[in-house]
């Protein structure tokens, strides 16, 4: 009689993302129940969330709760914990790039997968809030968003916000990413793109990875050949925001326009 091939034959890790974790048994038998000790701590946790919300729970336990979709049957406190580590704090690890992420001991393709929902979800949710209404009455909103889409990147990001007569908001657009320390943005393309959506002013957004908002003499001087550009077609630009790891600084604001 053919004898039927042993679990153990083929070995399966113990670590992983959700499809390729597994609880190893005593005498090489795979079993799919979740210990004790990580059921209970979970359960735990999802009872803390749902009576007190996250202002309750700490970073690290909340970013347990996300990892629990993407690694069901291990225990997730060490890999909340070196991502912590790694990266500050929980909104560094959702916006963090997948490269870096994946370079993390213990991430794989579904913990990256769950924490880019997490960070879309976010943004989403920010996004609708200022979409198709006065940017000038929902000042702080728009200011939110900005800072939940691209406090925490590693780069710089430049984003055109474009209004119509009445100062509504009616379309966000990336123009251009660059390194730590520069994009590269180009004024007529900026205009240019402005007509194409039929807008009568905008507001430019860009980052400083660095987290401090103060703006360079090259962040000053393209301001001003956009500014000219605009007025050359009578669009209005409305403000120009940096935004740092805390704060914002706004052109208007402080002056510069």
């Amino acid at each position: 009689m053919q004898r039927a091939p042993a679990f153990h034959d083929s070995p399966l890790p113990l670590f992983g993302d959700a499809d390729e974790a597994v609880v190893s048994a005593p005498g090489g038998v795979l079993s799919g129940k979740l210990p004790s000790y990580i059921a209970d701590h979970r359960k735990r946790l999802r009872s803390r969330f749902m009576e007190g919300g996250a202002a309750a729970m700490p970073d690290y336990e909340l970013l347990e709760l996300v990892l629990f979709r993407a690694i069901p049957r291990q225990d997730v406190k060490p890999l909340a914990r070196r991502l912590l580590e790694c990266f500050g704090d929980f909104n560094r690890v959702v916006t963090a790039q997948p490269a870096r992420l994946a370079a993390i001991q213990g991430v794989g393709d579904a913990v990256i997968q769950e924490l880019k929902i997490v960070e879309a979800a976010a943004q989403r949710m920010m996004r609708a809030r200022v979409m198709h209404r006065p940017i000038l009455s929902s000042w702080d909103a728009l200011l939110d968003y900005c800072h939940t889409t691209m406090a925490h990147r590693e780069t710089e990001q430049f984003r055109i916000l474009f209004l119509d007569r009445k100062n509504v908001l009616i379309a966000d657009e990336e123009q251009a990413r660059g390194t730590v320390d520069h994009v590269p943005v180009y004024p007529r393309e900026v205009v240019k793109r402005a007509l194409e959506v039929n807008a009568s002013a905008l507001i430019l957004v860009h980052n400083h990875p660095s987290g401090d908002p103060t703006p360079s003499t090259a962040d000053i001087d393209m301001t001003a050949q956009i500014k000219a550009a605009a007025e050359a077609l009578g669009l209005v630009l409305h403000d120009h925001l940096i935004i740092g790891k805390e704060r914002e600084l706004s052109f208007r604001g402080s002056g510069y326009l």
